[in-house]
């Protein structure tokens, strides 16, 4: 490997690194979850916040990016789509009936229900974020070097997927220590609020953003 190629794969992975440890919707998805129903599920969501970047890693990868570029209406599509879940998000987190008494904080019976809920909320959050869209395409157009061996390209995206799940494991493991928890019961139903409104202010804004 010559010296372009890691210098290329370096700025790959810190650009990475930093858009994935920025605050954007899946960190907010992420808490939303962990607030709602626990750890369990908020690693479900990593989870699928992580299979959905295998989406995006693998469309670059077999060169389909040029589709989004060709036909504007496809990314057109994802954002509505994807800012109409954030607001819906948003507003369920709203409207929930936060910690009245006799809420259980992690509900027993629906345990593998929320495992699936959270998946699900974590997948379609990153899959129909258009900006995830267009930060996959910049990345192997613009930043990875052309000529760069297929090899390599497959383990850029195998980074991409590992430093997200890592990350936002992370992430739920932090909020979930018992100190953020006691934070986080006393605050509960504000905390929702604010992160249900930030869903709802991150949706609108995705909408009308061009």
């Amino acid at each position: 490997m010559n010296f372009t190629i890691e210098t290329n794969l370096l700025a790959v992975a810190g650009i990475t690194l930093l858009a994935v440890v920025s605050p954007g919707p899946d960190f907010a998805v992420i808490l939303r979850n962990v607030l709602r129903s626990g750890r369990g599920p908020g690693l479900a969501t990593a989870l699928g916040i992580g299979c959905g970047v295998v989406v995006h890693v693998t469309y670059t990868l077999l060169g389909l990016g040029w589709l989004v570029a060709r036909y504007a209406w496809l990314l057109t599509a994802v954002k509505y789509a994807g800012a109409a879940y954030l607001v819906w998000l948003g507003c369920s987190a709203l409207l929930s009936r936060g910690d009245e008494p006799g809420r259980p904080q992690v509900p027993a019976p629906g345990v593998r229900a929320d495992l699936r809920q959270a998946f699900r909320n974590g997948f379609l959050c990153n899959v129909l974020n258009p900006k995830t869209v267009l930060f996959f395409i910049a990345l192997f157009t613009q930043v990875v070097a052309p000529g760069t061996p297929r090899i390599a390209l497959v383990g850029i995206g195998a980074y991409i997927v590992l430093t997200h799940l890592a990350w936002f494991a992370f992430v739920v493991l932090v909020l979930t220590n018992p100190a953020a928890l006691r934070v986080f019961n006393h605050w509960r139903r504000a905390v929702e609020r604010g992160v249900g409104g930030c869903l709802v202010a991150l949706g609108v804004t995705l909408a009308i953003d061009n």
